[in-house]
């Protein structure tokens, strides 16, 4: 039996990576080199389009928990961002390109899974498959994907970040410390008194902005929260960024102990820390204006830019109702979808939904029962989440401790406390699951 996965993105090359660790013969197909995406510039898989950093590394944060799970599962893109992780204090962070190179890597050279190089632009009717071409899929199969699922298609917009040369930015400006008082001192800090703050501001709202071209007329621009764009974050109120990207909050110079009206903060990029983004500062303005907006930052005047901010399109499924906790369509259980276009948010949750899908799709061409998460841990809560929805209208979600299962009695002593409980139990329970040789 063979199964097909459309898309060597996080999601993909995890799918496909869980299918054939258990024995099942993968056809993974992926467009680029021929074709790329307006967000994708690398020939590798698993490219990072946005920031490079997957976040938080503490368990008692919902995405530390999730990467916790995955790695004892036996992620392949846990296991690649371990080997190519650069220093970003309490966060984990890759060196981009090394990260792609080790995915591409490892896919390439599996005996089991078979890349082919080429655009679908459709559904294969028969056999097992996962869909999991990114937030970013080409047209023509985004169509199929609307005609398939009945039109419950969403959309939003995505904004990445500059990245600048480190040896370029005026060090007798800026100054190393860590992230809001947190962590190893890895970031880069560009302090503004409220004088230059207040002109940079003027300048960000008033700036030129890109024009948008691939959506359909009359949608306008609906950016995901966890990733709006720095200039539609300041255009809320003048201290909008104070409070956000831009909080001084426990940054001081560390020789002289100053503290500051606002702090930008730059993150490195790669292990040689020669490239830094701006943390936060997604931006859709044209790349003109990024530059001279930018370089009124106390430090970057004179800043090359080695990527500017851009704006794409992301595509999500109204997941609730049409998605199993297994990832596949209820009414059609051999296809499967993973990634960003079921809901989940972020690189790691979407790595996370291609390793409940691969694994699955691997169980059906197994014939074996479908393995459902349980929802007290972070993995199984996600994918709840993704089949049942909450409260309001389906928006792509994080992962949070808001997802998991509560514990039948209150937990005393604080939110800390709470979260380190439920972190335990996640963890307890996936080493049941891992010793008992249930997956």
């Amino acid at each position: 039996m063979e199964i097909t996965v459309l898309g060597a993105g996080l999601a993909g090359c995890e799918a496909a990576w869980q299918a054939a660790k258990r024995g099942i013969r993968v056809k993974l197909y992926e467009m680029k080199p021929k074709k790329k995406t307006p967000a994708h510039s690398y020939n590798g898989y698993g490219e990072l389009v946005c920031s490079n950093s997957l976040r938080g590394s503490d368990v008692t944060q919902g995405v530390g928990l999730l990467k916790e799970e995955m790695r004892r599962i036996g992620s392949l893109i846990m296991e690649a961002a371990d080997a190519t992780a650069v220093a970003a204090g309490g966060c984990l962070a890759v060196d981009r390109y090394a990260f792609s190179d080790y995915i591409t890597a490892k896919i390439k050279e599996c005996p089991l899974i078979e890349v082919v190089e080429e655009e679908v632009t459709h559904i294969p009717e028969e056999g097992i498959c996962v869909v999991a071409t990114g937030p970013l899929t080409s047209d023509a199969l985004a169509v199929k994907i609307s005609e398939l699922v009945g039109g419950k298609k969403l959309s939003f917009f995505d904004a990445a970040a500059p990245i600048v040369d480190f040896s370029t930015v005026d060090m007798t400006k800026a100054f190393f410390a860590s992230r809001y008082d947190k962590g190893t001192p890895d970031y880069i800090n560009c302090p503004m008194t409220e004088e230059e703050y207040k002109a940079f501001y003027n300048a960000l709202i008033t700036a030129e902005q890109a024009q948008l071209h691939d959506f359909e007329e009359g949608e306008g621009l609906k950016v995901f929260e966890g990733c709006i764009p720095v200039e539609v974050m300041a255009s809320r109120g003048e201290d909008t960024l104070r409070y956000g990207p831009m909080k001084p909050v426990g940054i001081h110079h560390p020789e002289t102990g100053e503290g500051y009206y606002a702090v930008v903060q730059l993150r490195r990029e790669n292990e040689e820390g020669t490239m830094f983004n701006i943390v936060g500062f997604q931006t859709h303005l044209t790349f003109p204006e990024q530059r001279r907006v930018f370089r009124m930052i106390p430090g970057l005047e004179n800043a090359d830019f080695l990527r500017y901010g851009v704006m794409h399109r992301n595509t999500f499924l109204n997941s609730p109702g049409l998605l199993s906790r297994e990832y596949s369509m209820l009414s059609r259980p051999w296809l499967y979808f993973a990634g960003q276009m079921t809901g989940v948010e972020g690189y790691v949750e979407s790595a996370a939904s291609g390793l409940v899908a691969g694994l699955n799709a691997a169980r059906r061409a197994m014939e074996k029962e479908p393995y459902i998460f349980p929802d007290t841990m972070m993995i199984g809560a996600m994918a709840r989440y993704v089949s049942e929805g909450g409260e309001a209208d389906f928006q792509p979600m994080n992962a949070n401790f808001g997802l998991v299962a509560r514990h039948t009695e209150k937990i005393k002593g604080g939110k800390k406390v709470r979260y380190q409980f439920y972190a335990d139990r996640a963890l307890a329970e996936t080493d049941r699951i891992i010793n008992n040789e249930e997956l």
